[in-house]
């Protein structure tokens, strides 16, 4: 699973490649993805190494080959490390000149969900709203119990590799384990975090340094239901 910058750099050094032969240098990709600094870039080049969409080419100058592109469908790997969230994803479009929309999504082993509105993944925003539309989600990312849709607006959750535009799986209920992301209702307002349990308080952690932790009453915080994976588009 990418992050946004990572999948930005990803295309821009395939497009580049694609139409020069050669991959961009350093101070090129900082300035197309508008970072300060190519201490940045390094970050991305090993996220991405790591992840073996590229790989360098020893002693050749920017010599950078991009080993595949994101795919229609992936399994993320296992958690790693103590609340982690890697859920499984469906990525729509990829190498694909247009993504589908989500009624195109469909399969044979597929459940339709609810799309209930938007959750934020920011500053919270309207609570949940009825029933606006359906998605197809394999049953693979299912399990028991009652599951709805939810678009994310915000970037607050990128670190946990949750983007603006994304649709999130949530397993219906009212109760989540400490570390857990869940949709949460705040009053009348609903948003999708990390919950944290400390002491008689309930904390909503930001996957985004620039967002501060909320921290909360337990007569304050409703959980509404847990993450279970998501369904990205790529336009």
């Amino acid at each position: 699973m990418l992050t946004r910058k990572q999948h930005e750099l990803l295309m821009f050094i395939h497009e580049r490649i694609k139409e020069s032969g050669v991959s961009p240098s350093f101070d090129e990709m900082k300035e197309a993805l508008d970072l300060a600094s190519k201490s940045g870039i390094h970050r991305l080049i090993t996220a991405l190494e790591e992840r073996g969409f590229i790989r360098r080419l020893a002693h050749r100058a920017r010599a950078l080959e991009v080993v595949k592109l994101p795919q229609q469908a992936t399994t993320a790997s296992p958690p790693k490390g103590r609340g982690a969230f890697r859920p499984q994803i469906v990525e729509g479009g990829g190498q694909a000149p247009s993504a589908p929309a989500p009624a195109q999504m469909a399969a044979d082993n597929s459940r339709e969900l609810p799309i209930l509105g938007r959750i934020a993944a920011g500053t919270p925003i309207d609570a949940i709203q009825h029933e606006r539309e359906r998605l197809p989600v394999p049953e693979s990312m299912l399990g028991a119990g009652e599951h709805y849709v939810l678009e994310v607006q915000g970037d607050s959750m990128i670190e946990a590799g949750i983007l603006d535009g994304d649709y999130v799986i949530i397993r219906k209920g009212d109760t989540a384990n400490s570390g857990e992301i869940v949709v949460a209702l705040v009053g009348e307002e609903a948003t999708l975090k990390r919950l944290r349990k400390k002491g008689g308080s309930i904390a909503l952690e930001a996957a985004n340094p620039k967002y501060e932790t909320r921290i909360f009453g337990p007569d304050q915080v409703e959980v509404q239901g847990k993450l279970v994976g998501l369904i990205r588009r790529y336009h």
